[in-house]
């Protein structure tokens, strides 16, 4: 399989059919062996690796952000929990360094009501 990705001449297409190779790979193989066959740094090219690198990335600053917000207000409403946790990485990070100089969970409120 590897050798018929690396044929694909188009880049874009090359890198989205490893990314999916990989994917799918995965569910077979040990990691290991996936790695030998298809070339990383083509993976970590494709749109679809990207895409769950972020998607990871978000979900960790969330769950961050949110221990430090329980722990700076204590339990927090669900309701505002829901606007937190579909916020970007870089909102999360953002966030992250606002909600210190917040004094109350109203201020949060405020900054959340403030993101376009």
């Amino acid at each position: 399989m590897a050798i018929e990705v690396a044929k694909i001449e188009e880049r874009q297409e090359r890198q989205n059919t490893a990314g999916y190779t990989e994917i799918l790979a995965g569910l077979r193989f040990e990691k290991s062996l996936i790695r030998q066959l298809l070339s990383e740094d083509i993976m970590q090219e494709s749109v679809i690796y990207q895409d769950i690198l972020q998607k990871g990335e978000q979900k960790e600053a969330f769950r961050f952000l949110n221990r430090q917000l329980n722990r700076k207000f204590g339990a927090i409403d669900s309701s505002i929990i829901n606007r937190i946790q579909v916020l970007s990485t870089e909102e999360l990070e953002i966030l992250g360094e606002e909600f210190l100089g917040f004094s109350d969970v109203s201020a949060l409120l405020a900054w959340l009501d403030s993101i376009p």
